[in-house]
């Protein structure tokens, strides 16, 4: 027998098909022989970055929801014994390959629980927080690093809007959990690129959301990563954007501090 929740997803992915579906058909209508229109761009979806949507990508939407359906699978299996909760995109999902070894050592007694996936938005992260990803656990401390990918098609004050509306989820979804809200971290390797640019403007709206730790702690250990120039080696980020196992060594320890006053 099929579960409510498997037949619930399968129902989200048919009206994902058919809407992809539908925008397909659309563009190969315009495209026609005679049409006159001429072939589109490829493009990022442009989306609400603080409004939940499913991420669609290639397959449209199934790949994201089998990681969604598998962190509910592994919620059951911890049966809510979760210290410390990470939330984020590919560079969270990235304790489980080149972080595991920092990640165990470190947080490994926590009993931690990892939902971040590579490529989510934060419109993403929103709409896995609204479908159940932490159900039924109550972490001493919620890590949320979210933001990067939005800067491919929403704007500053969007994606602080989007931030802002996750920390809120957080906060009313785990009322006993403490968010330590990280900075995006710097990425490009040269210091005077727009994304550093844009991703200072976004930290200084993100800064905001700090209570002093009562529910929301605030935490930038971007230059932890940089040299004295502000350059992102390549020995620490090799692509410019993900941390390699050093680099994970190096979040570790800086969040460690901040994590001890909220883990007391």
């Amino acid at each position: 027998m099929i579960s409510p929740f498997k037949a619930k997803a399968a129902i989200l992915l048919a009206a994902n098909l058919f809407v992809a579906g539908f925008a397909v058909a659309q563009v190969q209508q315009k495209d026609a022989p005679g049409s006159g229109a001429q072939a589109p761009k490829p493009q990022a979806a442009k989306e609400p970055a603080d409004e939940p949507a499913i991420k669609l990508g290639r397959d449209f939407g199934d790949s994201f929801l089998q990681r969604h359906l598998g962190f509910r699978k592994e919620l059951k299996e911890v049966r809510g014994k979760v210290g410390i909760l990470f939330v984020g995109d590919s560079i969270t999902d990235g304790w489980r390959g080149r972080g595991k070894d920092v990640f165990d050592k470190t947080y490994g007694s926590m009993d931690p629980f990892n939902i971040g996936i590579g490529g989510d938005r934060t419109q993403h992260v929103l709409w896995r927080l609204d479908h159940g990803e932490v159900e039924g656990i109550s972490p001493k401390v919620a890590v949320l690093m979210i933001g990067t990918n939005n800067l491919a098609v929403n704007s500053n004050d969007e994606i602080g809007a989007g931030v802002t509306k996750i920390v809120k989820e957080l906060n009313e979804k785990l009322p006993e959990t403490k968010v330590l809200l990280l900075a995006i971290f710097p990425r490009d390797m040269k210091p005077d690129t727009k994304q550093r640019s844009r991703i200072k403007e976004i930290n200084e709206q993100l800064a905001r959301l700090d209570d002093a730790g009562k529910t929301v702690k605030y935490l930038d250990i971007g230059e932890k990563f940089l040299d004295p120039d502000g350059t992102l080696p390549k020995d620490i980020m090799p692509d410019s954007l993900h941390p390699n196992a050093k680099g994970y060594q190096i979040w570790a320890d800086a969040m460690a501090p901040t994590l001890k006053e909220l883990m007391p």
